[in-house]
């Protein structure tokens, strides 16, 4: 039997994927239980329609993100720390504050758990970080630590 998934089912397939499985497995265990419907022409067509919307939102969504990947690499990032004397930073600066000087400098909101500090960031002076965006989109941003 033939059947469109409506949630991701394990060692089955994906959401929104059309499969083949046995009449009584679809009749009695995923159709009733919400997870697929028949594959009939009214559920294909509607099927096709939600991956076409979806293509939609995927490319709106990767022209925004491109438009934030350009303004993060226009300039560097400038981050004040305490330091010593000579030059050392005490403590070490994080993701944290980079999400912030980000929000503060460039004016987007970016989760700290997306950003990584390619380094140790002890010293004063210009460091690199990449940024992920999810699903392969990433980039590398340029900070510089400056003395408070």
């Amino acid at each position: 039997m033939e059947i469109i998934l409506i949630q991701d089912v394990d060692n089955l397939g994906a959401a929104h994927e059309k499969v083949s499985v046995k009449n009584g497995y679809a009749r009695n265990f995923l159709i009733p239980r919400k997870l697929a419907v028949e594959a009939n022409p009214s559920n294909l067509k509607q099927l096709e329609e939600r991956i076409k919307q979806q293509r939609k939102k995927e490319e709106k969504l990767l022209a925004e993100v491109n438009k934030v990947i350009e303004v993060l690499k226009s300039s560097p990032l400038k981050i004040g720390a305490k330091t010593g004397t000579s030059g050392k930073i005490f403590g070490s600066v994080t993701s944290v504050q980079i999400g912030r000087a980000i929000r503060d400098q460039k004016g987007y909101e970016i989760d700290r758990r997306r950003i990584h500090i390619i380094g140790d960031v002890k010293e004063l002076g210009t460091y690199k970080a990449k940024v992920d965006f999810g699903s392969g989109n990433e980039t590398e941003l340029e900070f510089e630590v400056v003395a408070e």
